[in-house]
């Protein structure tokens, strides 16, 4: 008895034309969309247009961008932290590190690097010179910013 009602129903669905309802898949399809477009440009903010870099012919991409603070050496010198913030003193670049570093410790982000990110033509002495200034402020790990070369 069972299996007649079962092959009945079999048979009225095979008459019957099933559609099925993309609208929500399309909805989840534009929320990922907008997601990746909105968290793409955070990292975008991050890099100093003003800085060019120098080329390196072993640069690896970095794949981890968690735990850095990024710090900007523009060609004439000057200093600028990663929030368009002009760091003109050591002592500004320690106090912006150091606060950076104790965010960063608070809220659990292990290990904390110096991101340096120094234009091609900066004189090596203001490069030296924050790097102190970071290692005075407690961090120790430094990445130095530069162009991969393809070959």
């Amino acid at each position: 008895m069972a299996s007649q009602k079962l092959q009945a129903a079999m048979e009225s669905l095979d008459s019957e034309d099933l559609e099925m309802d993309m609208s929500s898949m399309i909805d989840l399809v534009f929320l990922l969309l907008i997601f990746f477009m909105v968290s793409s440009h955070l990292i975008i903010l991050k890099i100093d247009k003003r800085v060019k870099p120098p080329t390196a012919d072993n640069a690896v991409v970095a794949k981890v961008a968690t735990g850095r603070i990024v710090v900007n050496v523009l060609e004439d010198g000057s200093v600028w932290a990663q929030d368009q913030q002009e760091l003109p003193t050591t002592e500004a670049i320690i106090d912006y590190v150091d606060q950076l570093r104790i965010q960063m410790e608070a809220n659990g982000v292990n290990p904390i690097r110096l991101n340096l990110r120094a234009d091609e033509a900066v004189d090596t002495r203001e490069i030296k010179r924050v790097v102190k200034a970071a290692g005075e402020a407690g961090v120790s790990e430094v990445i130095f910013g530069s162009y991969v070369v393809e070959r």
